[in-house]
């Protein structure tokens, strides 16, 4: 399925809130693929566009990724001290795929570790929500807890957000089942796999389960997975093949980005 903008993609989201019951169910009730599509993207990253269903209470969900190379791709962390929308922050860049970052307080300040081009703009925080780190190495994109995370090696970009969804394809217990809204995520996979995604109004346990049960990343299981910010804040972007875009515009302004492009 093909969103030509940003306002079909809003109708879409929005028609799962208007036609589906609330989401009251458990977050180990099953959930299956009811419909799959993808598409080439730039540089050779792919958009899956992919509805679940929990058969028992007839809920759906849409999940959008990118998923791409960890070891071929290059990630970057755009800082948006100007709050800047990422359709408007796209335009002209080389990017392949792009979604909102971290958290942020009241006076638009990053919350945790920021780090953009090697230079550490916001420094690593210990809290109970922001335990997972999304970076950019020498040795590729990864996800790693914040105690993993390196003091000597050289780390292009990073951003602390979470909190962690999945842990070696095993979702993590005693996420909150009972707030809903939109998020945003991302993990790594097995054969090389990373992906960034966005997912409609669930709880975070729920899209825990979605990611450890669910294949909705082609030939790869789901090694870890974190949150990003998310509700008003989500938003996604993806470069197609043809030189247009897919975008899911978040509803407020955020203040950094994170995007995958080439080496």
């Amino acid at each position: 399925m093909r969103f030509r903008n940003t306002s079909a993609a809003r109708s879409f989201y929005g028609s799962l809130l208007i036609l589906l019951p609330p989401l009251l169910a458990s977050a180990d009730a099953e959930w299956k693929i009811l419909s799959a599509e993808s598409e080439s993207g730039r540089g050779g990253i792919d958009h899956r566009h992919v509805v679940v269903e929990q058969t028992a209470v007839a809920q759906r969900v849409a999940v959008d990724l990118a998923v791409f190379s960890a070891k071929s791709t290059s990630l970057r962390v755009i800082d948006n001290p100007d709050g800047k929308s990422l359709d408007a922050r796209m335009k002209g860049e080389k990017f392949g795929c792009a979604v909102n970052g971290g958290y942020f307080d009241a006076e638009f300040k990053p919350i945790g570790l920021r780090i953009a081009d090697g230079t550490t703009f916001s420094p690593l925080r210990r809290a109970r929500l922001i335990t997972g780190i999304l970076l950019q190495s020498d040795h590729g994109i990864d996800v790693i807890r914040v105690p993993e995370f390196p003091r000597t090696k050289k780390i292009i970009a990073a951003v602390q957000s979470g909190p962690f969804l999945v842990e070696g394809n095993k979702r993590i217990r005693g996420l909150n089942e009972s707030q809903v809204a939109r998020r945003t995520f991302a993990g790594i996979g097995t054969n090389d796999r990373a992906f960034l995604g966005l997912c409609s109004d669930v709880s975070l346990a729920e899209l825990a389960n979605i990611l450890a049960t669910v294949s909705i990343v082609e030939d790869s299981k789901i090694r870890r997975a974190m949150n990003l910010d998310g509700g008003s804040s989500s938003a996604f972007w993806l470069a197609r093949d043809n030189g247009s875009a897919f975008s899911i515009s978040g509803r407020k302004p955020v203040r950094d980005f994170v995007a995958v492009g080439p080496k």
